[in-house]
């Protein structure tokens, strides 16, 4: 997927002044995260399984090359083929060849964040393929010609009646039981119905079904999806050629693994016991089987992954894509996912889209949190996303790619703090001459250095004493 735009303040500079998003993103800091907390409270033991999950991950990157070579061992075994691509490119050229085998002209695809990181779909539609998203909230940007703004909810930016008015626009012929709507509902199951009724006929006439994968087996070389829709299935199952897009990290060593993070992943993501769906894949159809694909392929990618490990990006290597993170960020509930510019957004991808696409691409982004550290609290997999943060300020700092005014602030600062007498003398001074230049409003409009700040909001003028004289006299009474 192309950059859509790296300058993050721009970006959320425009998000800040859309009414259509305000409304849509009400969802997430609301219902999303207060029925994380209520399921994880039901599950006595949910903790537990947090450190379990993240135990069997640390020891899957610790033996990596061994569980993937067994997965394509146990693939292989099934009559599937495991395709093994370095770069995007490799992946696309990779599925390209595999549809071109089976002279595909559309092809049906389940929710995948892989596939929007290479790029797919606008590079199928370049050689004349036509891919179709049946996940409905990919099908709804797919007519919007948007890239997702959520990992678990691509849409989610979308109000009721901006589908409403992209279904009128798309779906001209509509007509239920032969009679054509009137004015166009924005209710949720109406659309739903909608969206179901139009794609049931992609279905049937896709050559290739394409799909991600949470889950790779190494045990038995299956493949999971978990979902809230019956698309997943209904695309692996009937086109002749079943295609999954994973990235390397999703293998894991058995199902007992998976069931352990499965009781976790859904309580993260949506505040659900569990997804409606947990599919497994087991390669091609067997002789005697009614369904199924003829063809089972799997795609797996690198993309810089392997780099990550033994590095102080490999705790990302644990992520499952659960969007706890966003669903619980203060910058991502006032900006969106599309601020971030790249595939992955909020801190998720504060923290590794520096990784994917360059730190001076992504430069502003470890720096879009206000570190309140409810990413990491939340995280099933325990990742220090605060932490990988500060490591790509650092090196953006070291390597001079950050303002030199910045630059020059944070030495100055530092200088300063390395002193403390003359550090507690300063804050002293400074906060008696703020509390005495604004003693009469209790607040100021603008002030120097603090632009930022004052631009959309008043800075309070200082009452009383520094927070470490305050401190010392607590501790002395």
């Amino acid at each position: 997927m192309q950059i859509t735009s790296p300058a993050f303040k721009d970006n959320a500079s425009k998000a800040l002044k859309d009414p259509n998003l305000r409304k849509a993103m009400a969802i997430i800091g609301g219902p999303m995260a207060s029925r994380r907390v209520e399921t994880a409270r039901e599950l006595p033991e949910f903790e537990a399984l947090r450190d379990q999950g993240m135990a069997i991950k640390q020891h899957v990157m610790a033996h990596l090359d061994l569980y993937l070579e067994r997965f394509e061992q146990a693939v292989t075994a099934r009559g599937g083929h495991v395709h093994w691509c370095r770069t995007p490119r490799e992946a696309r050229e990779t599925i390209l060849a595999l549809c071109r085998k089976r002279e595909a002209k559309t092809v049906t695809k389940g929710k995948s964040m892989v596939t929007e990181e290479i790029g797919l779909n606008a590079f199928l539609e370049q050689h004349g393929i036509q891919p179709i998203e049946t996940d409905l909230g990919e099908y709804i940007i797919q007519l919007a010609h948007e890239p997702p703004s959520h990992i678990i909810g691509p849409a989610l930016h979308k109000t009721r009646e901006q589908v409403a008015d992209l279904f009128e626009e798309h779906h001209p012929d509509y007509a239920p039981n032969g009679i054509k709507p009137g004015k166009r509902s924005t209710e949720p199951q109406t659309l739903v119905s909608e969206a179901r009724s139009v794609l049931r006929e992609a279905y049937f006439k896709a050559d290739v079904g394409i799909t991600g994968a949470n889950f790779l087996i190494a045990e038995t070389g299956a493949t999971v999806i978990v979902t809230n829709e019956g698309n997943g299935d209904l695309t692996q199952s009937l086109p002749k050629m079943h295609i999954v897009v994973s990235s390397i990290e999703k293998v894991m060593p058995n199902l007992e693994d998976v069931s352990t993070i499965l009781r976790v992943l859904a309580r993260s993501a949506t505040g659900q016991e569990m997804s409606c769906y947990t599919t497994l894949s087991c390669g091609p159809k067997r002789p005697d089987d009614v369904d199924g694909p003829e063809e089972f392929h799997v795609v797996l990618l690198d993309n810089g992954r392997s780099e990550m490990l033994g590095s102080p990006l490999e705790d990302l290597m644990r992520c499952i894509r659960c969007g706890a993170c966003m669903n619980n960020c203060p910058v991502y509930h006032s900006v969106g996912g599309h601020a971030y510019g790249w595939v992955y957004p909020g801190p998720i991808g504060a923290a590794l889209d520096p990784h994917m696409i360059g730190l001076e691409a992504a430069q502003h982004l470890p720096n879009a949190s206000t570190f309140c550290g409810k990413c990491e609290e939340v995280c099933p997999m325990r990742i220090p996303l605060p932490k990988i943060m500060r490591h790509w300020r650092e090196l953006a700092h070291d390597q001079q790619i950050t303002p030199p005014l910045q630059r020059w602030g944070i030495e100055a600062w530092a200088w300063l703090a390395r002193r403390p007498a003359l550090y507690h003398l300063a804050t002293r001074l400074g906060i008696g001459l703020l509390a005495a230049l604004g003693r009469r409003k209790g607040r100021f409009a603008s002030l120097p250095l603090a632009g930022g700040w004052t631009a959309a909001r008043d800075f309070p003028a200082p009452q009383g004493d520094t927070f470490m004289a305050q401190w010392k006299k607590r501790k002395g009474s």
